[in-house]
């Protein structure tokens, strides 16, 4: 007999891993605040402390695949809250470190825990919600936490470190995460894959967690070490290496930790291509817009915090709507419009100068979020449904690998475009400037005047590329091609 609290009960475990989620991102969000004060108490370098973050980004990439696969393997509940439980530990760890390499390892210890949030709970969501429709709704209100802890870590992150110091954002972790792995104790159902895992694939683990390593690193230092430097070479040949080996470890082995058959799919393909187009192009204006704000308008970071508020609040209404669109309209023409909103957001920002008021950043950033929080369930839900059930952990990690590659491949491109950009400004700027004055402070104001034009009109190219190439993911959108049943209960590839 069907319990009739089931139905109360779904709802109450999506809310306990909502819990989960959202203090994993929080806790990125909140740790970027307080590098400033890091950097301080330990008397270190911009460059240096850029190692706490490189550290948790490589550690969390490398380890979200033997999460996904050892959900679906020895249960999502129990992988859901061993992870849990190590990144409370790793979060006291953190607040009590002592110097840097304390800081790194620590960190570390965190992100291979928060690692195991993403592909499990959204497991754990998959399959306590039976029916497609509740199914997209339970996926958008999740992916909707996203954009919650956007919103919560400057309200919280500043007064937090303001009052009690940096160590607090890593020391609030531990009363909230304890609520939330009692829920998840209490609440959240065991469920593992049909198909149980016999043999694991610990090669194939080694081997991606290397090349992902290698991925990452480059992606993070290359602009620093220079593309074609010694410490580049080494990571693709290393990246290249383990890759081609990872993938003949994979087609060979019976229950690899990526299925290659997933790559057959051309709806998991083309979702998940359109998915990295739209996240680089998110997490690479993230990046450079606090930047141009600081530089150029004079905020400060808690001021900057603050036009961030609305593009979140726009995300945070926009990831259910699109959900509800599941079943009714064809996905593909949901995410293509939804990609589209954010090309157009992006290519807002070209208008951004000196001159530019707080409405020309919170005006662009609000309709590119409005754009991708449209489309995030629509994406996630197509992932979840054209792979088997029982391998929906591992699917899912692919997914969330491909948001965080996207990120740092975002990051890195547009910074690279960036710096170039400024060099070609400068030069052409100078070679057609003519100064009818020898005085050395005339000199010295055209001089620094060039040199501002040229990266207020850098800034402004990035995003002519970065709405260019989200715009491509648009029209790439359009090959994902799904029937949906009349019930909405399941999408079924053609």
């Amino acid at each position: 007999m069907e319990d009739k609290k089931a139905p109360d009960l779904r709802w109450i475990i999506l809310l306990t891993v909502m819990v989960g989620t959202f203090l994993g991102r929080l806790d990125q969000t909140i740790v970027n605040l307080a590098l400033p004060s890091i950097m301080n108490d330990f008397s270190i370098t911009v460059t240096e402390a850029g190692w706490i973050a490189t550290a948790y980004i490589l550690a969390n990439a490398v380890f979200v695949p033997v999460w996904g696969k050892l959900g679906d393997t020895i249960g999502r509940k129990k992988v859901y809250i061993l992870g849990f439980t190590i990144f409370i530990f790793g979060s006291l760890l953190a607040g009590l470190s002592w110097n840097l390499s304390s800081m790194i390892l620590f960190r570390i210890i965190q992100a291979i825990a928060g690692s195991a949030d993403y592909p499990t709970a959204m497991a754990i969501i998959t399959v306590t919600f039976k029916d497609g429709r509740e199914r997209a709704g339970a996926l958008g209100i999740w992916s909707a936490v996203f954009a919650a802890s956007a919103i919560v870590g400057p309200l919280l992150g500043g007064p937090l470190i303001d009052m009690f110091g940096w160590r607090s954002v890593f020391l609030i972790n531990i009363p909230v995460g304890l609520v939330g792995l009692a829920m998840a104790l209490a609440f959240i159902q065991e469920s593992v894959s049909e198909k149980p895992t016999t043999n694991f694939d610990i090669w194939g683990a080694i081997t991606l967690g290397i090349a992902l390593c290698s991925l990452v690193l480059v992606l993070d230092k290359g602009l620093d070490w220079g593309w074609l430097s010694f410490e580049s070479l080494l990571c693709y040949a290393a990246m290249i290496t383990f890759g081609i080996i990872f993938y003949r470890i994979e087609v060979r082995h019976p229950e690899p930790i990526v299925d290659m058959g997933f790559f057959k799919n051309s709806v998991f393909v083309n979702t998940l291509a359109n998915n990295f187009i739209v996240f680089m192009g998110m997490m690479g204006s993230l990046f450079l817009i606090p930047t141009f704000v600081q530089t150029f308008l004079g905020y400060n970071a808690t001021q900057t915090g603050y036009l961030f508020m609305p593009m979140a609040l726009c995300m945070l209404v926009s990831a259910p709507l699109g959900s509800m669109l599941i079943g009714r309209v064809q996905p593909r023409y949901v995410i293509a419009l939804s990609t589209l909103f954010a090309a157009v957001g992006l290519y807002m920002f070209t208008g951004i100068d000196a001159r530019s008021s707080a409405w020309g950043i919170i005006l662009p950033a609000m309709v590119m979020a409005f754009g991708m929080g449209f489309g995030m369930s629509q994406r996630t839900t197509l992932i979840a449904s054209t792979v088997p059930e029982s391998e929906i952990g591992a699917a899912s990690s692919v997914l969330a690998l491909g948001r965080s590659v996207a990120g740092a491949f975002g990051i890195a491109l547009f910074a690279t475009i960036l710096k170039n950009t400024v060099e070609s400004n400068v030069l052409s700027t100078a070679s057609n400037t003519i100064i009818n004055s020898a005085s050395p402070i005339v000199m010295q104001q055209v001089a620094e005047l060039i040199i501002l034009n040229a990266q207020i009109s850098a800034y402004q190219t990035v995003f002519v590329w970065s709405s260019a190439i989200v715009l491509v993911g648009a029209a790439l959108a359009l090959t994902i091609n799904v029937r949906e049943t009349k019930t909405g209960r399941e999408i079924l590839v053609e």
